[in-house]
């Protein structure tokens, strides 16, 4: 290796490791030296867990007393995941998924129901027990959790101030609900679901 092209390599291992000094432990093995991936995993691992949702942003009025909570199943899941998708398809934020997810708990414990016979509440259906009748769409729409989220999401962008407002406000402006108390038993699992999912 002639004299200049040793000084090249020289000089710039040596910024790598001056630059590893202050970049933490990933960019101080920027050489050719085997790294185990423990580190990188932990970087990643902290990379992560700062993504998730921030409770405060989540529940900005503190959780409501007497909350319910109920085990979900794999399918009521995917109906979280669903909704946490189009939310974000929507353009809005994690306190938006919140109002949804807790919404739909009380509608439909997030089970995407079809026409209950005898036990429906006249023609609704689906997540969020939206009605044909009443103009959210057809049955086959109110039917796909991402229709009927963005749905429900379009009536709350009209409601002025939904983000101030308490949940149970919030869901019974969109949703005219003859038990309008009711959406705020869900609101901590809901903010416990989109906590769990929104970057998932």
């Amino acid at each position: 290796m002639n004299t200049m092209l040793r000084k090249s390599v020289l000089g710039i291992a040596g910024l790598a490791f001056t630059g590893g000094l202050f970049a933490g432990p990933v960019a101080a093995h920027a050489d050719t030296t085997p790294v185990t991936t423990a580190p990188v995993a932990a970087v990643q691992a902290d990379v992560v867990r700062a993504d998730k949702p921030d409770m405060g942003k989540l529940l900005p009025h503190g959780t409501p007393s007497n909350q319910s909570h109920v085990e979900l199943n794999d399918e009521q899941i995917d109906n979280v995941k669903a909704i946490i998708a189009a939310t974000k398809k929507a353009g809005m934020d994690e306190r938006a998924a919140v109002v949804s997810i807790a919404t739909a708990l009380q509608e439909s414990k997030l089970e995407n129901l079809g026409h209950l016979g005898d036990r429906n509440d006249h023609d609704s259906q689906g997540l969020f027990q939206q009605r044909p009748s009443s103009g959210w769409g057809t049955v086959e729409q109110i039917t796909d959790p991402e229709y009927s989220t963005l749905a429900f999401l379009k009536g709350l962008k009209q409601v002025d101030g939904w983000q101030d407002m308490p949940l149970t406000q919030a869901a019974q402006t969109v949703q005219v609900s003859a038990y309008p108390d009711h959406y705020a038993q869900w609101e901590q699992q809901a903010a416990d679901l989109v906590a769990q999912h929104w970057t998932s």
